[in-house]
């Protein structure tokens, strides 16, 4: 059921919105939040228009993402996006601005070479953990771990169910040493430091760019999103109607929205409801 006509283009519902909105930094995820993988279309149009009309207005756009930037890039080209973002925060943990010839990017501060130094420092000091988890995961499961110069980078499970009883070995292994922690998407875990992950690189991101937690919105549908989602960070998370139900239940505890549609229209449904106030509640049924 349609309660209002359906608004056809972002700048509709855009120009209802006061351009000094609330909104001044984006955090969002890419594959499954902004990109659908599994449904047509892979980007959706209203959302597109809505963060360019947010960036023209002078709100900065990071993307938030597992990737890393080449295949960030390659998506980006992959997809055919219209806009380009202000920021990209890759495998969960760097910080990356535009280089000043525009077309490439680079560090932003010393960020991600402290986040170098403290994951070399991790990955030898917790070696005996990390041999655990390689016998575990070779003797009892099917999965397939992944190394990056010779260390052990993450692996990939057969199933979500696989992943579980890996996940809870890992956690059981690394009690003995707390800064090894693991970002999980489906069926692919990345090893990682516990003090580095979407949510402290969007925070390293904000102090940078001097944006309050009270500016930002976020969202993301899976379970290496919810550190950006949990409210510490960002005042206005979301999620899709897509994401898994860890993410919504950490989003609906942190005060923000859930919503309704999925992938890249329940990113703008949510940017409508902290944009428009209950704005949202005029899209189609």
């Amino acid at each position: 059921m349609e309660l209002i006509p359906r608004l056809t283009r972002a700048t509709d519902v855009f120009c209802q919105v006061s351009m000094t909105a609330p909104i001044k930094l984006l955090s969002l995820d890419f594959d499954g939040t902004l990109v659908s993988r599994v449904s047509e279309p892979v980007l959706d149009a209203q959302c597109m228009e809505l963060i360019r009309e947010l960036q023209d207005a002078g709100t900065m756009w990071a993307i938030n993402t597992g990737r890393s930037v080449d295949l960030l890039e390659s998506g980006l080209t992959d997809f055919s996006f219209p806009i380009r973002p202000d920021f990209i925060l890759t495998t969960e943990r760097d910080v990356f601005r535009p280089g000043q010839n525009g077309d490439k990017w680079e560090a932003f501060g010393g960020w991600n070479e402290r986040c170098a130094q403290d994951h070399t420092e991790l990955f030898s000091s917790a070696q005996s953990v990390l041999a655990e988890v390689i016998d575990f995961v070779t003797q009892k499961t099917k999965a397939r771990l992944i190394y990056d110069s010779g260390r052990l980078e993450g692996l990939v499970a057969e199933n979500d169910e696989e992943m579980e009883r890996i996940t809870e070995f890992i956690e059981q292994a690394g009690a003995r040493h707390p800064k090894l922690d693991y970002q999980r998407n489906t069926v692919y875990l990345r090893f990682c430091h516990a003090d580095y992950h979407k949510g402290a690189a969007l925070a390293e991101l904000a102090r940078l760019i001097e944006v309050p937690r009270e500016n930002i919105f976020a969202s993301g549908d899976h379970h290496n999103d919810i550190s950006m989602l949990d409210g510490k960070v960002a005042a206005m998370p979301s999620c899709p109607a897509n994401a898994i139900d860890e993410v919504k239940a950490a989003v609906r505890a942190a005060g923000g929205y859930v919503a309704r549609k999925q992938h890249g229209a329940g990113v703008y449904e949510a940017l409508l409801h902290f944009l428009n106030g209950n704005a949202s509640k005029r899209l189609v049924m």
